[in-house]
């Protein structure tokens, strides 16, 4: 199933502002601070894509992209039998893709990139500070597709009281993109129904394409040709607070679009 979302506002997806005091601020944190207890603080640095040996892959790694996937035109998204796919709008252009299992889902976004420098170490601080400046609580991890974010992040429940949503962040950097995951529901929680989730993100094929884009900008995806419109559904509540934490805030579904699988 596909559906569409619709931003929120313009500022939902403007790029990240650094101030000259921000600057100023991680120049110090890179020279080596030392806390009250006297201990130096590590400054975070970007590193140059990782090996991908089971993806997920850029489109010049697959013989035959469309086989077994469903043709996005930014991504070719792996076909799971039972599956819903929905497609989310920022302005006009779709910029992500949600997989459903059932009571899982894994919302999949390609970025744009740098060249010979990946972004997902600095992203995943961008993302943590969001989540905890809304109260919630984030543990970087190493996982079974490298290092993610588990986060609890605070969400108002139907009956109008306060709780708690799981979330697993996910990401990989790929040559001049980078393709970030959000694992929401049981996939959450479960590790084996989890691990279906983690097996359709490897399996993604990112299309960069070749014209000049700046890093961050989302990579554009498209409707299939044989899709068919069908009734709204009920959105689905995700984590906010960097342009990479995905969100209903951020991208709100409107009309769906069927496909089975």
């Amino acid at each position: 199933m596909f559906g569409r979302r619709r931003k929120r506002s313009e500022e939902d997806v403007e790029s990240l502002d650094v101030t000259s005091e921000e600057l100023a601020e991680d120049a110090e944190d890179a020279a080596g601070l030392v806390d009250d207890e006297g201990d130096a603080e590590a400054p975070r640095v970007s590193l140059p894509p990782a090996p991908r040996p089971d993806g997920p892959w850029d489109v010049s790694e697959v013989r035959e992209p469309g086989e077994g996937r469903v043709d996005l035109g930014g991504m070719f998204v792996p076909g799971v039998e039972g599956m819903e796919l929905r497609v989310e709008v920022a302005g006009d252009a779709i910029v992500a893709a949600t997989v459903v299992l059932r009571d899982s889902a894994v919302q999949l976004q390609a970025f744009a990139a740098p060249k010979k420098e990946g972004i997902w170490t600095e992203v995943r601080d961008e993302i943590a500070t969001g989540i905890t400046q809304q109260g919630g609580v984030v543990d970087e991890v190493e996982g079974p597709l490298g290092w993610e974010l588990r986060a609890q992040v605070p969400v108002q429940l139907p009956d109008g009281k306060n709780g708690v949503q799981v979330v697993r962040f996910i990401g990989v950097d790929g040559p001049r993109w980078f393709l970030r995951g959000v694992i929401s529901g049981q996939g959450a929680v479960q590790p084996e129904t989890g691990s279906l989730l983690e097996a359709i993100f490897q399996d993604t094929v990112v299309v960069r394409g070749e014209g000049p884009m700046a890093p961050r900008d989302p990579i554009v995806l498209k409707l299939p040709n044989d899709a068919q419109m069908v009734p709204d559904g009920v959105q689905q509540e995700e984590a906010q607070g960097s342009r990479f934490a995905g969100g209903a805030d951020r991208l709100q579904r409107g009309p769906e679009i069927s496909e089975v699988r």
